[in-house]
């Protein structure tokens, strides 16, 4: 079983990567896009995700971007998010 990194620094990852995709985490949990479930299952996903050691260092690099690199285990749900607030705001 893959060692599993601790929640908060996941947290921190999640909500980072929100920011720089443009996907407003808080926004879509108050619409009702994304249940509490689906939020700590995007942290259970960084979490064990092989990539996430790196992703602290390229989120520093990059402000914005149009989304989440292929190595982000939950780039589709951002950009699912991303795409439904983007219609719902439109």
């Amino acid at each position: 079983m893959p060692h599993l990194g601790e929640i908060m620094t996941h947290l921190r990852l999640v909500l980072h990567m929100g920011q720089v995709t443009g996907t407003d985490m808080v926004e879509a949990h108050q619409k009702g896009h994304l249940t509490q479930q689906d939020w700590a299952e995007m942290i259970q996903y960084c979490r064990g995700c092989s990539w996430a050691n790196r992703c602290p260092d390229w989120l520093d690099q990059h402000e914005t971007v149009v989304g989440a690199p292929h190595t982000c285990s939950n780039r589709q749900r951002f950009a699912a998010l991303k795409t439904t607030l983007e219609q719902e705001n439109a």
